[in-house]
């Protein structure tokens, strides 16, 4: 068993924070109330291993693959959504969920991409209604037979093209519903994974076709309030090493030309290039940001969010610039080596304590020592509240917010594994 505190450990703690924290004039309660706003989307596809519900043969996923064999994954959308309940119920605050068209619930009827409706995905807007939850969702641009090629929206056959368009064009309609029912908007993210495996001649042409398809597929005029449209790029993949159709620079042009979301993920570039320094130069360009928060180890880009220099520094860009308002943020990671729902939980209390550390920031003091060119204090003042007691804030918040504090969650989640987990095949 995992140690737990009692109510009166935390608080007595909290209250020592709180007035180390003053010292430096910062409001600890102000942080607490400003990030109890900031949701975070958690990604249903860490629940079952990006496997949907579709009755389609086993295919190639398009680059994405989950690895381990880790006992008592999702096998139905009613056990991924309970599993996400157990998850929510040991995360502080008030979040979204992210699903996939391949996780639409046909009845047992077999509907392919082009055809889903929003109807197929009513059972997830009742569930996320009734918790009060915003939804988040993605055309599946993978795993299909007219996806076989390596090529979707930038195939150079029309009639394959024009399949996968068609899908696209369902999934900003099934956003909107979604958006339109919950009373939030729904943020729908694209992502292809179009490239070549090998040196290509004609670099062009496929992007070419892919801006054209993309045309295509925002000509319907949505309601922002219901539905917000993203694109997300990527600097490689299994199978598209060499060349990827839809790279950084062209969906960065692309969202400026048409006032789209640009999508950043923070697996999707170099090992050592990050994320967290575009930000500002994206903001000043593009209205809105998709986050993809993940965390790259050599190049696989999506192993469990830890509380690393890169998530910190992400978090920082957000909280510095007033940001909340202009930057979503998502997660995108899949393992199948651990508990799925540990890894849902351990990757969100990390993004939600990076969140909180920068909300703790004597912000204003360290940008009026560089604005006076005091960089001697800055850097030295940036190291000291490294070891000011975030953690005892952070204990405070879970408290307030009604989950566990600390590492006491651990006990839930394998209670849940016993219960539950455990008797499935």
């Amino acid at each position: 068993m995992f140690p737990t505190s009692t109510d009166k450990q935390i608080e007595t703690a909290y209250s020592h924070a709180k007035a180390r924290y003053a010292a430096y004039g910062v409001d600890a309660e102000t942080a607490m109330q400003r990030l109890a706003g900031i949701p975070i989307s958690l990604h249903c596809w860490q629940g079952d291993d990006v496997g949907g519900f579709e009755s389609l043969a086993a295919m190639d996923g398009g680059g994405i693959q989950a690895t381990g064999n880790y006992p008592g994954k999702a096998r139905s959308a009613d056990e991924l959504r309970a599993d996400a309940d157990k998850a929510f119920s040991l995360i502080p605050g008030r979040h979204r969920f992210n699903i996939h068209a391949m996780y639409a619930e046909t009845g047992g009827k077999k509907v392919d991409r082009d055809a889903l409706e929003p109807a197929h995905f009513a059972g997830w807007i009742d569930w996320a209604r009734a918790r009060g939850l915003g939804m988040d969702f993605n055309p599946t641009c993978f795993a299909h037979p007219m996806a076989d090629s390596g090529m979707t929206l930038a195939h150079a056959d029309p009639a394959v093209r024009r399949f996968w368009i068609d899908h696209c064009v369902a999934c900003r309609r099934i956003g909107a519903a979604m958006g339109r029912a919950l009373g939030t908007p729904t943020v729908t993210n694209i992502w292809i994974p179009d490239g070549m495996k090998d040196i290509p001649v004609d670099r062009m042409a496929p992007r070419a076709r892919l801006r054209d398809a993309l045309d295509a597929v925002l000509a319907e005029p949505i309601d922002p309030s219901h539905n917000l449209d993203a694109v997300e790029s990527k600097l490689f993949g299994i199978g598209s090493e060499s060349y990827v159709v839809g790279s950084h620079e062209f969906y960065l042009g692309y969202a400026v030309h048409k006032g789209v979301l640009l999508t950043l993920d923070a697996g999707h570039f170099h090992p050592t290039e990050s994320i967290a320094d575009k930000i500002s130069s994206t903001l000043l360009y593009v209205k809105e940001l998709l986050l993809h928060v993940s965390r790259g180890v050599r190049w696989d880009s999506d192993h469990v969010v830890i509380l690393s220099d890169e998530l910190r520094a992400i978090a920082e860009e957000i909280i510095r610039h007033n940001a909340t308002d202009r930057v979503h943020i998502g997660l995108d990671f899949f393992d199948a080596s651990i508990n799925r729902i540990a890894a849902w939980v351990t990757g969100t209390r990390a993004m939600i304590k990076a969140l909180l550390i920068a909300l703790l920031e004597p912000a204003e003091t360290l940008r009026a020592l560089e604005q006076d060119g005091d960089f001697t204090a800055r850097l030295a003042l940036l190291e000291e509240i490294k070891t000011l007691p975030f953690g005892a804030v952070w204990d405070y918040y879970c408290l307030k917010q009604g989950v566990p504090a600390g590492a006491a969650w651990i006990n839930e989640v394998k209670q849940y594994e016993k219960d539950v987990l455990s008797k499935r095949n």
